[in-house]
């Protein structure tokens, strides 16, 4: 089960569940589609990995399976794009 996480780990950005520019790694590390274009070249700063369009959870299974509420910020981590 993706966890959703809320917001974007370079900007802070908020990324609801039905953001349609939230971008994931495999390993679920997730950011904002502007971030992966202007700054990551498309690649994680965490693991290596290609980022992808996150998948938006139907709202009718939200309450059953809730997004994260943890955020996860890490600016020092997401140098300029090379």
């Amino acid at each position: 089960m993706l966890a959703l996480r809320p917001n974007c780990e370079c900007c802070d950005k908020d990324l609801p569940p039905e953001a349609a520019d939230a971008m994931i790694c495999t390993f679920e590390c997730t950011f904002c589609r502007d971030c992966v274009e202007t700054r990551l070249s498309g690649v994680c700063p965490n693991c290596g990995g290609n980022l992808e369009r996150r998948p938006v959870r139907p709202a009718g299974k939200l309450a059953k399976y809730p997004p994260q509420m943890e955020r996860v910020f890490k600016p020092q981590g997401c140098g300029q794009a090379a």
